[in-house]
């Protein structure tokens, strides 16, 4: 059906517009695409006249557009950029009204909607697309995820290290990103001749930490783990005012240095310390693993021996039997210098999406020369085990907000206790000393004093998600009380602030 869809969407996209050139059609079984040149504009306004067209041309055949898009011509930036557009076919109207239905929801959950709704973050010409500039709201979110990495990876053995964001570019010529990532690389120069690199990944970084000082077998394993900045130029095409696909984001990762008897044992740690933070997040459902390996007729696509190669897929494949992940072998998705256990999960709208990963790595330690000295006294080669589990945060945004509708847990959420007086005149000296004792309890508290109506304080308060809004009267003035409501609920409780404020920090430490 999509290949039919595909070829009618040809058709009328000639029929309406000028000197179509350069044009392409394709199909799979769930989209279908039409690619072209024209002198004339194309936009989603069009969408509904070209959907009737179609309909006219096949009564039994009900086609949703969903995107257009401008595209460089085989994805290469050097060639002309053409326009794109991606629809759907259905094969009765039910489908296609329930399908309708879904996009509705996936615009309510949309994350570029709800960042703005809430004020997380912003997009400026000036600063450039594709590199998203975090308000204080959104600054909160990622320190207290930046927070609760730390605090769950140190359970685990992982300790905090810090690298610039600049690298001379022998340090990724070395590594193999310059050759296999040349196109990606941000390089910097600078009137007095300055020659860097913005880093687009932090292993190689971690391994001159690693490098800086003899090592020992009783020092290992080595725990890294990191959240900066990389960077990585993607296609002016692919990024825009969304935390999808960025030129600049924020990464956390780690890098175990270990011996290859240590390896299984860490790979597991690594595999429990991801569910541990999945189930606290209310995320670690509907996952699956990939074993991503080799595209074995194409080995000039990695760095790294055979031999290591067929070692480190095996292992994998073993320590998802023993666990239960139930791996699916994925050919051609490996990393560049070894084989991954990436974790899958379904995004709100059922899509599959990619974050916590475990890379197994021989192939870099070598090209480094790292060592470490044996209990027989003689030089042996460490194993690197990379680790993601939270990855980009501004992915791991995306997936926050739009799986959970903006509505934050307690304790990520950037104000946990928004503040009404009922008449400022005469409440408002309260709501300041109720806000200094939260604030003295490091709950994060916002006091409306505007000048605004009190029931439109109300709507705005929940408009902004805010998990708790505390009331005061004259009643909790005199008697020094607070009433509150929970975000979701109709239902005015009244309790003693101690108690408040106890009910809030309980909720918080519980996460």
């Amino acid at each position: 059906m999509n290949k039919k869809c595909a070829e009618l969407l040809k058709e009328v996209i000639n029929n309406n517009y000028q000197n179509i050139s350069l044009d392409k059609s394709f199909y799979n079984d769930e989209e279908f695409y039409y690619e072209f040149k024209s002198d004339d504009q194309v936009s989603e306004n069009d969408f509904d006249k070209l959907e009737k067209e179609i309909k006219k041309l096949d009564k039994n055949i009900y086609v949703k557009l969903i995107r257009i898009s401008g595209v460089y011509i085989d994805g290469n930036a050097n060639n002309d950029m053409i326009t794109r557009i991606v629809g759907k076919a259905f094969s009765s109207e039910k489908e296609l009204k329930k399908y309708n239905a879904f996009i509705e929801e996936a615009k309510m959950r949309d994350h570029r909607k709800i960042g703005q709704d809430l004020d997380l973050f912003c997009f400026s010409d000036y600063v450039g697309p594709g590199l998203p500039l975090y308000t204080p709201r959104g600054t909160i979110i990622i320190d207290e995820l930046k927070r609760e990495m730390e605090r769950i990876c140190k359970k685990y053995g992982f300790l905090k290290v810090s690298c610039p964001s600049l690298a001379d570019i022998s340090l990724f010529e070395t590594s193999g990103h310059a050759q296999k990532f040349n196109e990606e690389l941000f390089r910097v120069e600078s009137p007095k001749g300055h020659k860097f690199v913005l880093k687009p990944v932090q292993c190689p970084h971690h391994t001159q930490i690693f490098a800086s000082k003899l090592r020992s077998y009783k020092d290992l394993p080595i725990r890294y783990m990191e959240s900066d900045k990389q960077y990585r130029a993607e296609l002016p095409g692919a990024v825009g005012n969304s935390l999808s696909r960025t030129y600049a984001f924020t990464v956390e990762d780690g890098h175990v240095f270990c011996t290859r008897e240590q390896v299984k044992e860490e790979i597991i740690s690594i595999c429990n310390l991801i569910k541990d933070f999945y189930t606290n997040m209310g995320l670690w459902k509907d996952n699956w693993v990939s074993l991503s390996v080799r595209d074995y007729k194409h080995p000039e696509k990695y760095i790294g021996d055979k031999e290591d190669w067929d070692l480190c897929e095996k292992l994998l494949e073993e320590i998802s039997l023993e666990l239960g992940l139930d791996a699916k072998r994925c050919e051609g998705e490996a990393a560049l210098y070894g084989p991954k256990l990436d974790f899958m999960f379904k995004d709100a709208l059922g899509r599959d999406i990619q974050i916590p990963t475990i890379q197994l790595d021989f192939a870099m330690p070598k090209r480094f020369g790292l060592s470490y000295i044996d209990e027989n006294g003689e030089k042996q080669t460490p194993v690197m085990v990379h680790r993601a589990v939270l990855g980009s945060y501004e992915r791991f945004l995306v997936l926050l907000l739009e799986q959970f509708k903006g509505v934050l847990p307690i304790w990520l959420s950037p104000v946990q206790v928004n503040i009404i007086p009922i008449n400022i005149k005469y409440q408002g000296e309260y709501a300041n000393k109720i806000k200094d004792l939260l604030l003295d309890e490091d709950i994060r508290v916002e006091c409306d004093m505007s000048e605004e109506r009190f029931n439109k304080k109300i709507m705005q308060s929940n408009k902004m998600k805010n998990p708790y809004t505390v009331i005061l009267g004259d009643k909790e003035r005199d008697n020094n009380l607070i009433s509150y409501k929970k975000y979701g609920s109709d239902e005015t409780i009244t309790v003693p602030i101690e108690d408040f404020i106890q009910l809030i920090k309980e909720e918080v430490k519980k996460r």
